[in-house]
Parts: structure tokens; sequence; C-alpha cells
């Protein structure tokens, strides 16, 4: 396993390695929480209306009319999560939970057969959806929310640190900031808000300890954990991406300590 690029701030490190997370996880001893957005096996922004919208509205095509395949976002995105599940289980201790995206709605119900195969592994705890708010992509059913998918290792308590008995399993537009992303071309293309990870590392973990995201893609979950004051792992094998994510970190940790807040809002800030 080739060594990690590791950028710190104040107390917390990341810990960032571009390669396969199934080379990379066996040799790896432990962490407290896995927040991940793995393939689909979907296809997005390779032949899919994402890619095509433009074309499809008859509007002229733009830079991001350019197909962006992602890695292993074939039918091999099954296999993959299915071979990933048990060396996370692995490698949390009993309580600790595992918080997976997992798209949502139809035609493909991928986000029922993942939870399923969560289930085979963890104790599966919970389906949240995210409620993106504006109206999606589609004609029929248009898609308009997402899933996170939450299993727990057994054997002991859930490791659940939100005392204010209001956490619901839907996230609702606006809730603590978390809103859609529509990637610019220069971004990854299912990127995520990092509002929408710090909420989950907050439910689950405790400042100082290790989130591990074997699918990192841009980062995010990497910036939400400095901001939150965790450690952090992150896999990803695609090195356009992984160099876009170590740059993400590497900014992020040159920041002094912020509040959770959206980059836009962050780099609105810089010019004003």
């Amino acid at each position: 396993m080739s060594e990690p690029i590791t950028i710190t701030r104040g107390g917390c490190s990341a810990a960032l390695y571009c390669a396969d997370c199934l080379d990379v996880l066996p040799g790896l001893t432990g962490f407290d929480f896995v927040f991940t957005d793995p393939p689909y096996g979907h296809n997005n922004n390779n032949g899919d209306l994402i890619h095509n919208r433009e074309k499809a509205l008859g509007k002229k095509e733009t830079a991001s009319s350019v197909a962006r395949p992602i890695a292993n976002d074939g039918v091999e995105a099954n296999d993959l999560f299915r071979q990933v599940l048990p060396l996370l289980f692995d490698r949390l201790s009993p309580g600790c939970c595992c918080c997976c995206c997992g798209g949502g709605g139809g035609p493909d119900p991928q986000f029922a057969r993942w939870s399923l195969w969560l289930d085979e592994v963890f104790n599966f705890k919970q389906m949240v959806v995210w409620d993106k708010g504006a109206i999606g992509m589609g004609w029929h059913y248009r898609r308009s929310y997402e899933t996170i998918l939450v299993g727990e290792k057994p054997g002991a308590a859930c490791r659940w640190f939100d005392e204010t008995q209001t956490i619901e399993n839907i996230i609702r537009p606006g809730y603590r900031g978390i809103s859609k992303i529509i990637p610019r071309a220069d971004q990854h293309p299912t990127e995520k808000p990092i509002e929408l990870a710090a909420h989950f590392i907050g439910l689950h973990t405790r400042p100082g300890e290790t989130v591990c995201d074997c699918f990192m893609g841009s980062g995010t979950t990497g910036i939400a954990c400095l901001r939150t004051g965790r450690n952090f792992i992150g896999i990803e094998k695609d090195p356009k991406h992984f160099a876009t994510a170590v740059a993400r970190i590497r900014r992020e940790a040159d920041q002094a300590l912020l509040p959770i807040v959206s980059e836009q809002v962050m780099e609105q800030t810089e010019i004003l």
C-alpha cells in the first residue's frame, strides 16, 4: 500500500490515498465512522439524461455537456459495494455506523438492493431521505430526493451524540444549510454538499475521532471533518478527482477554523 498524502490542521489530520479502496482498506487498522458516496452503477454523466440535459431541452451545449464518467459506475458497482461492506464492518467497533449515499427513485431500485446488502453485513438502521427541494431531472416522477442508508455494527449501543431528540429521517430543504449542488464542469459530477456530510459526522462521532470515506471523490467529507475537528481517511482511485480532493482539503486546512458554511458562501466572502 502506497503512503498517503497527509494534510493537517490543528490537532486533526487527513490521510488521502490515490488507490482502489479494496487495496487500501485491508491495511487500515480502524476508524470510528464511515460516510461515503459509492458509484451507484447508473453510468452517471456518461450517456444519461444528466449528460444530455441541454440536448434534451433543446438548449445550446455547454462545457457541462461533455461526458464525465465515474470509475466503476457500471454494473460492476454492485459487486464493488458488496465487497467493500465487510472490509468497513471489520474496521469499525460495535455501535459504530456506516452511512452510504444511495441514490433514489427508479427505474433501477438500486437503493432497495443496497439496503438489503447493507443489512446482511451490518444491522440496517435507517434510510434517510434527503429532500433536495427544487425539481430534478427526468420526465415522469422527476427525481427530487436521494437516500442515505445507515448501517450499525451490532454488539453495543449505537454511537449517537445528538441530544435534541429532534433528528428526523427526512432532511428537508435548507436544513442546517444543506442544499443540492448542480455541479459545474470542473466539479465532481455527483458532488455532495459539505453540510450533508457534517450533519451525519456530528450525529455519530465526537471531535478527535476518525471518519473514513472510501469513495472520496473530490474530498467533501474530508472538508467536513476538518471543519468539525475530526480526523479523516479518504480513498479515491481516479487521479483527477483525487487531485481535486487534495487541493480542496489543503485549501480548507489553510483557512482559519470556520463554521459549517458552503464553499459558495466562502467564495463570495473572499470576493467581498
